[in-house]
C-alpha cells in the first residue's frame, strides 16, 4: 500500500479549456477556426494575439472561461482512471493550483476559486463513490512561488504540471519528482530531470511501475 502523497496542478493539467475556448473565441468574431478540426489552447491564443489588442483579448477570454464559462470545461481525458488507481493504491492527492480569486479582465467579478471548486464538485471530485479526493485537499495559490511552497509544505513524492516554468523555479523541492504534461507536444524527454508525458496512461504507468520496483 502507497503511503505518499502526489500533487496535481489544476487549469489545463486535470481540467481542459480547449472546446470552450475554441467555442467562445470563435463566437466573439476572436478567430477563424473553419480550417481546424482539435484547436487547442495554444493554437487559439496564438492566433488571437495576432488581432490589434490580440492580448487584452486573450486576456478576457481566459478570464470567462476560467470563471462563468467553467461549466463547459471538461475533464481531461485519463484523469479519472488515474485518479481511481491512486485511491486504490492508498496515494493521497493534493491539487494545488495558482490561481487568484478574481480575474484581472473579467468585468463579473466571478470568483474563479469557487467556479473551480463548482466545478470539481459537478465532476464528482470530493464524493467518495466518485474520484475520492477530498475538498481539504484542494489549494489554490495567489503566486507561483507560493503554489512551490504549497508543494513542499504537503511532501508531495510527485507533482504533475503542464508549465515547465513550474519546475524551473529555484525553489521548487529538488526531492519531488517532476512530470510534465505536454498534450500536445511529442516531447519525450527534457534535460532538465523532468519525466515528460503526453497523456496520463504515461503519468500513470511512470508513478505505478517506479513504485512497484521499490
Amino acid at each position: 500500500m502507497l503511503k505518499q502523497s502526489i500533487g496535481i496542478d489544476f487549469d489545463n493539467t486535470i481540467i481542459s479549456y480547449d472546446e470552450v475556448m475554441f467555442r467562445v473565441a470563435s463566437e466573439w468574431g476572436l478567430i477563424n477556426g473553419s480550417t481546424i478540426s482539435s484547436p487547442t489552447k495554444k493554437w487559439i491564443r496564438d492566433r488571437i494575439r495576432q488581432n490589434p489588442e490580440g492580448e487584452l483579448q486573450w486576456q478576457k477570454l481566459q478570464g470567462f472561461v476560467y470563471g462563468r464559462g467553467i461549466a463547459e470545461a471538461r475533464l481531461t481525458e485519463g484523469v479519472k482512471p488515474f485518479l481511481h488507481t491512486c485511491h486504490a493504491h492508498g496515494l493521497k492527492v493534493c491539487i494545488v493550483s495558482h490561481k487568484t480569486e478574481k480575474g484581472n479582465f473579467d468585468d463579473s467579478g466571478t470568483n474563479l476559486r469557487l467556479a473551480a471548486l463548482g466545478w470539481m464538485r459537478n465532476q464528482r471530485f470530493f464524493d467518495p463513490e466518485g474520484l475520492g479526493v477530498s475538498e481539504e485537499d484542494v489549494y489554490f495559490e495567489g503566486t507561483r512561488l507560493a503554489k512551490i511552497e504549497r508543494i513542499k509544505s504537503l511532501g508531495c513524492a510527485y507533482f504533475i504540471d503542464d508549465l515547465e516554468e513550474t519546475f524551473a523555479e529555484e525553489s521548487f523541492p529538488a526531492e519531488v519528482k517532476c512530470i510534465l504534461y505536454t498534450p500536445h507536444q511529442s516531447v519525450k524527454s527534457s534535460d532538465s530531470g523532468l519525466f515528460v508525458a503526453s497523456n496520463w496512461k504515461e503519468i500513470s504507468n511512470y508513478i505505478f511501475r517506479s513504485q512497484e520496483r521499490r
